[in-house]
């Protein structure tokens, strides 16, 4: 399975293109938040852990179902997050938490932990990969905060 980080930088903002819907039909609601769920808890133990509400157990748990609700109404399930939080605006939402180049390759890997499993559950490596390509080119559009290793002349 192809699941490949592709570098990026502060102002990348390619073409996104959302996962097929054979990827929701495939996993279906209750397994898609279980993939969230564990995607989350990883987050809430690795390098960038800050940028989640880790210490408010409430809140955590808001900030997963509103990544899942999301997540689903991307790849064609119901709009739960439009209907609860308004039109997505990602940037925007995103804009009060610093997000480098290497905070999206640590977000990202932490993905691939959770979406490789997914296999055994009968979700083709194909859809999989579909969904892959989406957050990869997303999370690009997410990186808002110069890397520490960038130099400006």
């Amino acid at each position: 399975m192809n699941l490949t980080i592709t570098p990026s930088q502060l102002g990348d903002k390619p073409p996104v293109s959302k996962a097929y819907p054979a990827f929701m039909q495939q996993i279906g609601e209750a397994r898609f938040r279980e993939m969230v769920s564990q995607h989350y808890e990883l987050l809430k133990v690795s390098s960038i852990k800050g940028l989640f509400p880790i210490d408010d157990p409430q809140e955590f748990a808001n900030a997963k179902k509103h990544a899942a609700d999301f997540m689903i109404q991307i790849c064609g399930g119901p709009a739960y997050f439009n209907a609860s939080r308004g039109a997505p605006q990602m940037g925007r939402r995103h804009a009060p938490f610093a997000i480098t180049a290497e905070a999206r390759v640590v977000w990202l890997e932490l993905y691939a932990e959770v979406l490789a499993p997914l296999v055994n559950d009968g979700v083709s490596e194909e859809n999989i990969e579909s969904f892959w390509r989406y957050l990869e080119v997303f999370s690009k559009h997410m990186v808002n905060t110069p890397s520490a290793n960038t130099f400006k002349f």
